[in-house]
């Protein structure tokens, strides 16, 4: 499947095609569940720098296995450690 997304859309937001490719690969991880391996390839990043993106955004890195799963905002101490 193929998006198409109107250049007046992307303007609008504000960003670059790349960094809204990569808030879309986030929103799909943090709110889809998606593999952070497949929302990396999404956003056209290695999984490393994926994952630096989603530790900036104090996101929880491994949202499945996490042991604080209150919030999928939630940075847990024992997600972010090796990102």
């Amino acid at each position: 499947m193929t998006i198409v997304i109107p250049n007046e859309i992307i303007q609008a937001t504000g960003k670059n095609e790349q960094l809204l490719q990569l808030e879309l690969a986030i929103i799909m991880f943090r709110d889809y569940h998606i593999s952070s391996a497949k929302a990396a390839d999404f956003a056209n990043l290695s999984l490393i720098e994926f994952r630096q993106e989603v530790a900036k955004r104090n996101i929880c890195g491994l949202y499945r296995t996490c042991h604080a799963k209150l919030s999928t905002t939630h940075a847990c101490k024992a997600c972010t450690i090796g990102l």
